[in-house]
């Protein structure tokens, strides 16, 4: 994603909170979201409950992608959440759009968004 381009955003958890995404990096075997969260998720450490987050993906040319772990933790000054999500494995060389389902899990609901994103033309080199 360039600086031109809109990062692409969703809303989730009734409306509450607001995803960016900041980011999407390939790798070899796999590819990444970057994104961020306003306000902050809770953590569950005080009395609020946990959110975990599923990813699920397709591309353009028909490809499918599964979910291989993420991590998130508030930024340092707890005005937003600051997160990664990996998919694989590697995003087809013939793909240039990223069909990707969020899936935000919260006291045993779940709160779904689909955000379509460009793959960037920078692959990474295999070898």
């Amino acid at each position: 994603m360039n600086s031109r381009t809109p990062c692409p955003t969703a809303r989730f958890l009734d409306g509450h909170h607001e995803l960016v995404v900041d980011g999407l990096s390939l790798a070899q075997d796999s590819f990444t979201l970057h994104y961020t969260v306003t306000p902050p998720l809770p953590e569950g450490d005080d009395g609020e409950s946990l959110v975990l987050l599923t990813l699920e993906a397709c591309d353009d040319a028909g490809n499918e992608y599964t979910d291989w772990g993420g991590a998130y933790g508030v930024s340092v000054d707890g005005s937003h959440t600051d997160g990664t999500i990996t998919g694989q494995p590697a995003v087809a060389p013939s793909a240039r759009v990223l069909t990707v389902r969020l899936t935000f899990l919260r006291e045993g609901r779940e709160y779904p968004c689909e955000l379509a994103l460009e793959v960037p033309q920078a692959r990474p080199e295999v070898g």
